[in-house]
């Protein structure tokens, strides 16, 4: 047994070297990690904080002024053009200057006078579905605390159902809230999968496996050597992209680091297993690297990181279960936000489980075979 652990430390130690000697490699290990985390936070996001609208006042009153002054009022809608007639549109929305155009009638003011239902319309650029039904949704608030401050000025009685709503959770329903946990298993994996991929497929090409082959090492002793310095490299991210969100971005951790680090080791043991697996049957890098970059994009997709998993067809949402990263996500979030135990996400521990247990004697196996 001592000559057995004494193996695989010498080959743990062995691949850390190989991975770290290199200054470039170091960078590559830190640089992106932290760089794609703040990248996401920043730029992935489907919060609206500039709406530019254009606006056609055929009105032109006091209440009208009073509506648009509300609505200038959020700091989200900067109004970009003021519009001369309904021919003005379709240039600022097949330009793109504006996302939504406001159009408001004559008679505005004359039918909330005399207490008639009145109607303004908005012309959206639905080009990007979200951002506008995003937009479509903020004017409708701003037009209800309008009415409402109509009803109260007017001495109406106040309407009889008020709605209070309540986000838990995510108070201010901020996209990276939603984000950043889910990238503390996504991003590690990222490289951590190209990383393992590339391991057995570089020595082949520099000529060093052939001196692995014959040392006493079995197929799986070289297996777990070569599996446990990318499992601690991807646990190194995931602190990385973990401290991003905890420190820079302050978004409150409500789980135990136990459970988030148990999960974490699983996943990282799965996706080590895939990229081992991966690594055994590329002849060279450069089908490693390809191989890679072919399975990384559908787990992406399929992980249910920027889409849900359940709006997905059936046939997609059964190939999901061969996917780690959706079961690291929904995990990571839950113990991150919801601050849930083992007792509540040990069953995505289990896919984890059994996808290694799958993928990491498969790569032994290959092993085995290149040994033959």
């Amino acid at each position: 047994m001592i000559d057995f652990l004494m193996r695989i430390a010498n080959l743990c130690r062995k691949e850390l070297l190989t991975i770290l000697k290199d200054p470039a490699t170091r960078a590559i290990l830190v640089a992106p990690a932290l760089l794609q985390s703040l990248v996401f936070g920043y730029g992935a996001t489907y919060d609206l904080t500039n709406v530019p609208y254009a606006l056609l006042d055929q009105s032109r009153n006091g209440a009208s002024s009073e509506l648009i002054a509300h609505l200038d009022s959020t700091g989200v809608f900067h109004r970009v053009a003021t519009l001369r007639s309904q021919a003005d549109i379709r240039e600022v929305i097949d330009t793109e200057q504006a996302l939504l155009v406001i159009q408001i009638p004559a008679n505005f003011e004359q039918q909330l006078s005399a207490g008639q239902t009145t109607t303004i319309q908005l012309i959206l650029d639905a080009r990007n579905s979200n951002t506008a039904g995003s937009a479509a949704g903020y004017v409708s608030a701003v037009v209800d605390r309008y009415n409402a401050e109509l009803r109260t000025r007017a001495g109406a009685p106040p309407s009889p159902l008020v709605i209070e709503s309540r986000a838990w959770f995510n108070p201010n329903l901020e996209t990276r809230w939603n984000l950043l946990p889910g990238m503390i298993a996504a991003l590690s994996m990222l490289q951590t999968l190209l990383l393992t991929a590339l391991s057995v497929a570089r020595e082949r090409e520099q000529g060093t496996f052939d001196q692995l082959l014959v040392t006493p090492m079995s197929p799986l002793e070289i297996m777990i050597g070569k599996a446990l310095p990318p499992v601690l490299v991807g646990l190194v991210q995931s602190s990385l992209i973990l401290l991003v969100a905890l420190f820079w971005f302050g978004i409150p951790m409500a789980g135990s680091l136990v459970t988030l680090y148990t999960g974490l080791v699983f996943f990282t043991v799965a996706s080590v297993g895939i990229g081992l697996s991966i690594s055994a049957v590329s002849a060279n890098m450069q089908q490693a690297m390809l191989y890679a970059f072919v399975l990384l994009m559908p787990l992406m997709l399929l992980s249910g990181l920027t889409t849900p998993v359940r709006n997905m067809p059936h046939v997609l949402q059964v190939a999901t279960l061969a996917n780690p990263l959706r079961f690291a996500i929904d995990l990571v979030q839950r113990v991150y936000l919801e601050g849930v135990g083992l007792g509540t996400v040990w069953h995505n521990l289990i896919p984890l489980a059994v996808i290694a247990a799958i993928t990491l004697p498969l790569a032994a196996w290959l092993f085995r075979n290149r040994l033959v």
